[in-house]
Order: C-alpha cells, then structure tokens, then sequence
C-alpha cells in the first residue's frame, strides 16, 4: 500500500495577469429578491406578488435575450471539450469521479503533443467538495481578479479549478440562495474566470435537473457542449433518479456520453472476497441502459482508498495504480475519449 502524502504547495499559474485587483467576493449580481426582466421566473417568482409590473413581466414582453450568452461564447470558444457530470441522485461520487477524471486528463497529451489544459467548474453551489478533492485550502484557494478575469486556482501549472468554496468567507459558511442567484454566479464562472485555452472543461453539478443544471445548459449552449457523464449506483433506489437524469437530458437535447456505475461491488484487499454493497435488484446500470439507448461506460468497484485519497486532496489514480478501481476508471476515461472523437 503507497502512504497517502499531504497535498503538494500550489503552483505558480503559467499566465498570471501582471495586475491584481481587489479580490472578488460572492457576486450578487443576482438580486436578492426581484429575479430580473429577463429570467424565466419574470412575473412567476413569490417576490413578484403585489409588484405593479408584475402582469407584464410575466407576459414576457419585457424579456430580452440574455446578455451573458454571448460573452460565455466568447470566453469559452479557445475551450475544445465541455462536458457535464450529472446524477439524478445524491452521493453516488460525482464529485469524486469529476476529480478523478480532472487528474487523468491533465496527465496526458493533446492531439498537437502538448500537456492537456484542464479545468474543474464547480457549480455544487450548496455543496462545493472540489476544493477538498483536490487538496485546496480556503487559505490556499484565494481569488484573484485580474485584468483579464477572475484568475482560476491552479492545483498543477495545467489544472485550474473554480468553485464557490473559495469565495466564502468561512469554510463552514452556508450557502442560502434561491434560483436566480445560483444561475447568476454560474453565469459568472463561464463569462468572468479567465479560462484561457483549456483542452477540457468539466462541469460538476448538483444532484437533480433544476436550477443549477438548466442555467449551465441554457449558458453553454451557444458555446457548444460536447456532452454529458451521468453517474449512478446500482441499487433501484439510485437508478429511478437516474432514469430522470437521462430524461432531462434528452429534453434539453444534451449528448448523454455514457453512464457510470460507481460503487460496483467491493473486493476485500486481503482476502479477495466479492461482496455486493449495493445490490443491482433490478439489473443495475447495464439494464437501464439497455432499456433507455445508452452506452454503460464502465463500473468502478468500492475501494476505501478512495475516500482516503479525497479527504487528503490527491490523484487515487496516481497513488495506488495497482488497484482494480484504478484499472475501471482508466477504460472509462479511454472510451470516454473514444466518444469525444467519434
């Protein structure tokens, strides 16, 4: 077994902007009470009731066309690969996978030959893990404005990550927001952060198909979205908000890139033992599936190296090579670069 070592100090940034700025704090750019003219809950939401204007918003006459959509295009065209990891359901390791896969990509190389640029975007606005999946401190994780944008957190000279974890004012502050002000600081973190020319940019979102995940749609649209990951555990209880999840995207008209089920049985280290933790009663991912017309990317077993490496904010892939989780994931990512290229 390879002992877990502490996260290493965070690099130097390749292209810090010469000039910092005051550092930026929650937005609220999104009003606290009326959603704005231009969303969707113009007119509907409860802060509307007893507002003179209330009957025309609603109409939709005062609605013009979001003015972030073009500068998210403009911010995100040098990104080549957007993709979204999704679940209907809470706690089956979406975070875990985002940070995984974050690690693998920027491990390897680009079609020109070059390291792959990656970057994380945590819209868990309620609760961000990416900070502590990749071994970022509040302290550590201090925003920058620059003259080009916010200036991502760097956790390799390749690797930027984005979250509003590292805009609180404690680590154990509360988040309390109602929709129109998730969506304005996802819209924030597309069209302010300077991302610079990335090879990859994941999206780790929330469980659910709500607020977080239609403003990401809506915003990204225009600026092309390569796909969805949806992850899943294989007991019934997981797969019915699963089955939801790849629903939603259909409507949406959002690519639905593979499925993963994650936690796929567990292998005892000393003993060899298979044991089922999550029982597939109704035939687990493969089924659903073969059921809904999607690709099963890959199951992960259980490994509790896992957990030890997110709490300790380092590569599982990296640490322990050896182990069948690290192998289940690897297939994944090369497929999952199959079908980027398909």
């Amino acid at each position: 077994m390879i002992a877990l070592q502490s996260a290493p100090p965070l690099p130097t940034p390749p292209h810090l902007a010469p000039a910092s700025l005051d550092p930026p704090s929650i937005p609220a750019n999104a009003p606290d009470h009326c959603p704005g003219t231009e969303s969707e809950q113009a007119g509907k939401a409860d802060a509307c009731a007893g507002c003179a204007n209330q009957a025309v918003c609603a109409s939709g006459a005062t609605r013009a066309p979001d003015p972030s959509l073009p500068l998210i295009a403009q911010r995100l065209a040098p990104v080549r690969r957007k993709i979204l990891v999704l679940s209907g359901k809470g706690g089956v390791g979406k975070s875990t996978f985002t940070a995984q896969l974050a690690w693998a990509l920027s491990a390897g190389v680009n079609p020109d030959g070059h390291e792959v640029q990656a970057g994380v975007m945590d819209i868990d606005i309620c609760g961000p893990s990416i900070p502590t999946l990749m071994g970022v401190s509040q302290a550590e994780g201090s925003v920058r404005s620059t003259a080009e944008g916010w200036e991502p957190i760097y956790v390799l000279p390749n690797l930027a990550l984005m979250s509003i974890g590292f805009l609180l004012p404690a680590e154990n502050s509360a988040i309390m927001w109602r929709g129109p002000k998730k969506s304005g600081l996802i819209a924030q973190f597309l069209k302010d952060v300077a991302w610079g020319p990335l090879d990859y940019l994941l999206v780790d979102t929330p469980p659910g198909t709500s607020d977080e995940h239609l403003s990401a749609v809506q915003y990204m649209k225009e600026a092309g979205i390569d796909g969805a990951v949806v992850l899943t555990t294989p007991q019934e209880v997981s797969l019915q908000d699963v089955r939801r999840e790849l629903d939603f995207c259909r409507k949406v008209g959002l690519r639905v890139l593979g499925v993963v089920e994650n936690m796929s049985g567990f292998v005892c280290p000393s003993c060899k033992g298979h044991s089922e933790i999550f029982k597939p009663s109704t035939g687990g991912a493969q089924k659903m599936c073969d059921d809904m017309g999607v690709e099963l990317l890959g199951k992960v077993p259980l490994d509790p190296r896992i957990g030890m490496s997110a709490d300790y904010g380092v590569s599982f892939l990296d640490e322990f090579p050896d182990s069948l989780a690290t192998k289940a994931y690897l297939d994944i990512i090369h497929r999952l670069k199959e079908k980027l290229d398909e």
